[in-house]
């Protein structure tokens, strides 16, 4: 189970982590309907399906790491959000809840190219609506105190975003490098133009990726501090790669070089050995990847 800001996923795959089925439905704003219809789904594939061996959910907030469930889903204003007992106690089967960043992360452990799996010491960077990191030291997840580890879309950037953030700043690390800033931007470039009308950010990719001006200009921007926000991971953690994934992974071939520039531009000592940035090759839905990778993890993880 992937839950979006905008949609939720619901997908079943094998243990080599390949997706079998999936639906896809709108996120509800009223949590209470959105577990039933989470409920809803699960019980529809147990139904038709044998075999299961457990439920895992990829969700944009902070997770109680000894529970499951949600402490906080700041898009929502969700708290204390019972997702893993109610799925416990409405399957019979066991439930793995974590934030999307870290469980993209988990992914990248589990089912990226072998030269990603091979690293011990990475930093998954997950742009989305909002902005969060996965770290991953020694080969697992670093959650922190209470779960809350990388939270670094929520870092101070600068002053003046084009957006505000999920908890309300226009100064911080979300509000510069999320898909919202970026269509922010190219709002701002169009928006004078007769023929400009809104559009998501997998348009704005494609545009950008097809030569439209006004998209590149608004995703190389978003790149630019895409990479400041990374030049400062790498000053206090030191990973050996930076991973960048959501669907702006796409636009890799038009931000990659911006990305990179920002990250040299501000790096401190250019004497000490630098980290591997380079998009994730998850796919569009790395936090989908995530979810089944915490079922993955958690029947295979004493033998990995």
């Amino acid at each position: 189970m992937d839950l979006g800001t905008k949609s939720t996923i619901v997908a079943t795959s094998d243990l080599a982590g390949r997706v079998l089925k999936r639906e896809e439905f709108p996120t509800d704003g009223n949590s209470k309907k959105t577990l039933d219809r989470l409920i809803d789904h699960v019980q529809k594939f147990l139904a038709k399906q044998n075999g299961i061996e457990g439920v895992g959910v990829s969700l944009p907030g902070l997770v109680d790491p000894e529970t499951g469930n949600a402490q906080f889903i700041p898009h929502f204003k969700w708290r204390d959000w019972p997702v893993a007992d109610r799925l416990r106690a409405a399957t019979g089967l066991p439930v793995k809840v974590d934030n999307d960043a870290n469980a993209a992360a988990l992914a990248e452990l589990w089912l990226a190219r072998p030269e990603i799996r091979a690293v011990r010491d990475f930093i998954m960077v997950l742009v989305a609506q909002g902005l969060g990191t996965g770290i991953v030291f020694d080969g697992q997840v670093y959650h922190g105190s209470g779960g809350a580890a990388g939270e670094f879309g929520h870092m101070t950037i600068g002053k003046g975003a084009p957006v505000a953030c999920g908890a309300g700043s226009h100064e911080c690390w979300e509000a510069f490098a999320s898909e919202s800033a970026a269509l922010a931007r190219y709002a701002t470039r169009r928006g004078s133009r007769a023929d400009h009308v809104p559009i998501d950010f997998r348009e704005l990719v494609d545009r950008g990726l097809a030569g439209d001006k006004d998209a590149e200009s608004a995703l190389t921007k978003t790149a630019r501090y895409l990479g400041l926000g990374i030049s400062n991971l790498l000053k206090g953690l030191s990973p050996e790669v930076v991973i960048v994934g959501g669907w702006i992974a796409r636009a890799w071939p038009v931000i990659e070089a911006e990305v990179k520039n920002a990250v040299e531009k501000n790096t401190i000592c250019r004497d000490l050995p630098s980290a591997r940035i380079t998009a994730s090759t998850l796919g569009e839905n790395p936090t989908l990847m995530g979810a089944l990778s915490l079922v993955l993890a958690s029947k295979f993880a004493a033998h990995h």
